[in-house]
């Protein structure tokens, strides 16, 4: 009986932190509640069950898996209206024989074709005639670690949560802000990137090859792990981590819209700081843009092991997490002050010169 009383006053709990929430985001003002709304759970369990299917693979990169993830992402990018910039439609190319890591690119060095390797890239245009020409970058990575045969009964590592999670939460941000009569006044790019495994290839390529000009890019919210809620620390429910959490006006931007979406934006006293330079964001900073990666779990059970699987996701607090990520992107795509880094953070100097490199001037908060 103690066991059934203690359920229930833990669903009561979750029941009215999640309610509590809901009447904060009624009380936005009409645009943003209803670019909140149009985020769907179910529409991202529909995503992601096929994105961490069987028949994906385990999206290594290069693989089959991974090119037909591309195909799919690209589907929905298209479906959602987004304009292709890539340099093949939505996909920026690159011969997976000159950018893999060395041991990696032994493997192919014979290869008679290209295993070509894809970005997934568009673009929303903005609605103002000068700010559509910045860019807000909303990224993640959408491979994962493959097949690999000699690691027990199941070879398929499905990464649902890693980093199929922030896949879909592109696709679902993408949906939500094509579907608005109002569009921001900066363009935002969404972008699914290849080779995060093998060290952060694919965002290093976008890195090194722009699509969009890195001194017209004011931001870059990137999603890793937002599916799970069973961190090994305890449960991290409407709450996430910022990496790099004092590093730039982005984080404040977040922590801002968790105010008002019921979502905790925190830094995490040891992994905020260490993953900084271990995510897709890490591109982007090093050339002086503010880029930050949302996580809701660091370390969790199955992790890059095979049982990461899409039925353990917590969609409900994915879908909340990603609200409060729209926000974000909303808020900074329609002002006019572009966020700076933080220059009295030791941690983020480098970034702050970078920066200042960047534009030729100071480019960081005081």
């Amino acid at each position: 009986m103690t066991n059934h009383r203690s359920l229930r006053a833990a669903l009561l709990s979750v029941a009215l932190v999640f309610g509590t929430a809901q009447a904060k985001e009624s009380q936005l003002p009409q645009p943003q509640a209803r670019l909140l709304s149009s985020i769907s759970a179910d529409a991202m369990r529909g995503d992601l069950s096929f994105l961490a299917s069987d028949a994906l693979e385990g999206r290594g990169t290069p693989s089959r898996g991974l090119d037909l993830a591309a195909e799919y992402i690209a589907a929905q990018f298209r479906g959602a209206g987004l304009e292709p910039l890539g340099d093949d439609g939505y996909f920026q190319t690159a011969d997976w024989r000159q950018i893999a890591p060395e041991k990696e690119r032994a493997k192919f060095a014979d290869a008679p074709e290209p295993l070509i390797v894809r970005n997934v890239v568009g673009v929303l245009r903005g609605s103002d005639p000068v700010l559509s020409k910045t860019y807000v970058l909303v990224t993640a990575h959408y491979d994962h670690l493959g097949i690999r045969k000699d690691k027990g009964d199941d070879p398929i590592f499905n990464g649902a949560n890693d980093d199929g999670s922030g896949t879909v939460s592109v696709i679902a941000l993408a949906r939500a802000f094509a579907a608005q009569q109002v569009r921001p006044k900066r363009s935002i790019v969404f972008m699914t990137v290849f080779g995060e495994e093998h060290g952060l290839v694919g965002s290093r390529y976008y890195g090194a090859h722009p699509l969009v000009p890195v001194a017209d890019t004011v931001a870059n919210i990137n999603l890793e792990q937002v599916g799970r809620t069973d961190d090994s620390e305890g449960p991290q429910v409407r709450a996430a981590a910022i990496t790099g959490a004092d590093y730039s006006q982005v984080a404040d931007v977040l922590r801002k819209a968790g105010e008002a979406t019921g979502i905790r934006m925190t830094k995490h006293p040891v992994n905020s700081d260490r993953y900084f330079a271990f995510s897709d964001n890490q591109a982007l900073a090093d050339l002086g843009v503010p880029a930050h990666t949302i996580s809701v779990a660091y370390a969790f059970p199955d992790y890059h092991g095979p049982a990461d699987t899409w039925d353990k996701i917590d969609y409900a607090n994915m879908a909340a997490i990603d609200r409060t990520v729209a926000l974000a992107v909303w808020t900074i795509a329609n002002d006019p002050k572009a966020p700076r880094w933080n220059a009295d953070n030791p941690k983020a100097a480098k970034y702050v010169e970078a920066a200042r490199r960047l534009h030729g001037e100071q480019n960081a908060a005081p």
